[in-house]
């Protein structure tokens, strides 16, 4: 099997061109203002791309899960931001008491600053992924390197702690640019985004919260939530620790199933 990384459809059409582009200014110098224009059209249709977290114009992206776990009722549960150590052994008390399994994508540093908390993740049956280590705001305006780096930096981490190299890559916020494809790549993961976000880091509102992640929820859908970084209730209380029973129990009236991502997958 090759290990050979292939761009995108939306990336050969922009490397090509930029080659046409440099070739038609090497031969008809005065096109220049067509080419530039050209050029920067290219630059705003992949910087939008970057923007839009479930896009595949600049890569692979897992936005649903497979047909197959569709149709046997699976849905992810996807929860990022974490360990904070005062909501996520809540969270895992709550997914344990319905039997269900999630999918943390966890920051490096945070991580280190909590390992017992992040070893508990996967001794309690689920998986931790990779949401970089440093979860800035500015990671997709990262050069390679930079990318590559806090990415490389997480993912020790997290193999280090869970004796498992996680095998998802979230960015921060799902924004990203085109370098992010050949970083995963060479690193061996695979950009996971969602179907469903209940924008729970701003609402504190369970209600809002909890409609947001079920309004036609069906098999094959990825939600998404926050263990860090959650947003609080009028009572203080971090918002998924009041949505995520009352999610649990909608999931249960509708037969669908959560599972880790790693499982829904072959």
């Amino acid at each position: 099997m090759s290990t050979a990384w292939h761009p995108s459809t939306a990336l050969k059409l922009s490397f090509a061109l930029h080659g046409a582009a440099g070739l038609g200014l090497l031969a008809a110098p005065g096109l220049w203002p067509w080419a530039l224009g050209a050029l920067a059209a290219d630059h705003a249709l992949l910087t939008a791309a970057g923007l839009l977290p479930r896009s595949t114009l600049l890569g692979p992206n897992l936005v649903r899960l497979p047909a197959a776990a569709a149709a046997r009722g699976e849905i992810a549960l996807t929860i990022d931001d974490g360990p904070d150590p005062e909501v996520t052994p809540r969270v895992l008390d709550l997914l344990d008491a319905a039997g269900v399994r999630a999918t943390f994508f966890c920051i490096g540093r945070r991580a280190r600053r909590h390992p017992a908390l992040c070893r508990a993740i996967a001794a309690r049956g689920h998986r931790v992924e990779n949401h970089g280590d440093a979860h800035s705001s500015a990671f997709a305006t990262f050069g390679p390197r930079r990318m590559a780096a806090d990415i490389a930096a997480a993912q020790q981490t997290m193999a280090e702690l869970t004796g498992r190299a996680p095998r998802f890559f979230r960015a921060t916020a799902g924004l990203r640019n085109p370098f992010l494809d050949p970083v995963l790549h060479r690193q061996g993961l695979q950009l996971a985004a969602w179907t469903r976000r209940a924008y729970d880091t701003r609402c504190g509102d369970p209600a809002t919260v909890r409609a947001r992640l079920t309004r036609q929820l069906a098999g094959g859908d990825v939600l998404l939530l926050h263990d860090g970084h959650a947003a609080r209730t009028a009572d203080g209380e971090a918002v998924i620790l009041a949505v995520l029973p009352r999610l649990l129990a909608d999931c249960a009236a509708r037969g669908l199933t959560p599972v880790t991502l790693d499982d829904a997958l072959p």
